[in-house]
């Protein structure tokens, strides 16, 4: 908190929120490419970067300081979307609601690979500029089975 609060840079926690939201996006939303999951990861860290070199958060750290709050949040947005944009770069299927276009059938429908991809993934971050571990747990189903959807 008190570092947070002595940094006085020139923008504000609501100008790097918006900047880290639009690149997840525009680049790992529910269409994405390698390419664009790359490029993410080149730039989350130079804005984490200036994010602790650069931010204003006004206020005190002694009492309810929402400005404060949302700093810290946006720090840990910061650090969730680079795992989250590993985990997507990792998964090369296109599964549920999210699109990698290199993984389509001829119909344009999503590919899955559930051969690979039958597991929740849990990514345990390992602190910044480290690749974060991840950890699988396989996907058991009794009653259904795991299917290509249509939406045609």
């Amino acid at each position: 908190m008190n570092k947070l609060l002595s940094i006085k840079g020139k923008r504000t926690v609501t100008d790097f929120h918006r900047e880290l939201g639009k690149l997840m996006w525009d680049n790992v939303g529910m269409g994405r490419t390698e390419a664009s999951l790359k490029q993410t990861l080149e730039r989350i860290p130079e804005i984490r970067s200036e994010f602790w070199e650069n931010v204003n958060v006004l206020g005190e750290g002694n009492d309810l300081n929402p400005a404060l709050e949302h700093a810290g949040r946006v720090a840990d947005f910061l650090d969730f979307g680079e795992l989250l944009t590993y985990d997507a770069l990792m998964r090369e299927e296109s599964c549920g609601g999210h699109f990698r276009e290199e993984y389509q059938t001829e119909d344009g429908e999503a590919l899955r690979n559930d051969e690979k991809f039958s597991h929740v993934s849990a990514w345990e971050f390992k602190g910044t500029d480290q690749y974060p571990e991840l950890n699988k747990e396989p996907l058991v189903y009794e009653e259904i089975k795991m299917s290509q959807r249509s939406y045609k």
